[in-house]
């Protein structure tokens, strides 16, 4: 019998991992077999299991996925979607969020952009990355009213510590002078140092023109197509055939 100051301590200490091993194995015929070094083994693999979930619940909840059952082994590989299954694989190994290389999903309504780039990003946050979800609009409607309430730098400050920031719908709106010049703001603190995913139904040479100015939309587009992943999803709507935009 395990002492109850024991316990009380390894709940003080918060290995709660631990706790719960040191449980499971007092009520366990066959953990009673094992030696004592295998035991302690266990009880510390435990500890660590238990704490690697509890930071991937938190990573994902700061996360506020738009789609947050999304999971690389739920996606939906029927070859009219266009998809790669060597380019997943590897995306899913996350290198590009380490290697800091944009991802670029396009596609007609339905086709699962926001789906699987919302997977995508949730793998990211299995291997241990900061992930932020934001509508492009609204985004930018945001960053608006912090110049306005004198918080803009630091919250850009806090954007550009983000290891993967989810910028969906990309060009689904027209965009003010002053939005440009934010987004600009925005993606030049993370060129190079962190990940950026994008989704919208515009084919990505249409992005210049939708921008309308030359000189920003240079300055833009350099820093997110050069060196970038590209998905372009085809095929019917999801939607329309009664599946998942998966």
């Amino acid at each position: 019998m395990i002492p109850a100051h024991t316990l009380d301590q390894l709940n003080a200490l918060r290995l709660h991992g631990m706790l719960a091993a040191l449980n499971d194995q007092a009520t366990s015929s066959a953990a009673a077999a094992l030696g004592f070094d295998e035991r302690v083994s266990l009880l510390v693999q435990r500890e660590i299991d238990w704490r690697d979930d509890k930071r991937v619940n938190r990573l994902l909840k700061a996360a506020r996925l738009k789609v947050a059952s999304a999971c690389i082994e739920d996606i939906i590989w029927r070859d009219s979607r266009n998809l790669d299954r060597h380019l997943i694989s590897a995306l899913a190994g996350c290198d590009w969020v380490r290697h800091a290389r944009p991802i670029l999903v396009t596609g007609a309504t339905g086709t699962g952009k926001t789906w699987l780039s919302c997977a995508l990003a949730r793998q990211a946050a299995r291997c241990g990355f900061s992930v932020l979800y934001a509508r492009t609009n609204r985004l930018l409607q945001e960053l608006h009213v912090a110049h306005g309430e004198g918080i803009f730098s630091r919250r850009l400050a806090q954007l550009a510590r983000i290891d993967v920031l989810l910028l969906d719908d990309f060009a689904g709106a027209p965009i003010e002078p002053g939005e440009r010049s934010d987004l600009l703001e925005l993606l030049d603190d993370r060129v190079g140092t962190k990940a950026t995913l994008i989704t919208s139904q515009l084919a990505v040479n249409l992005w210049h023109g939708w921008l309308n100015d030359p000189t920003v939309a240079d300055a833009i587009l350099d820093r997110i197509v050069h060196g970038s992943h590209r998905i372009a999803l085809k095929g019917p709507s999801l939607r329309k055939s009664g599946e998942q935009d998966q």
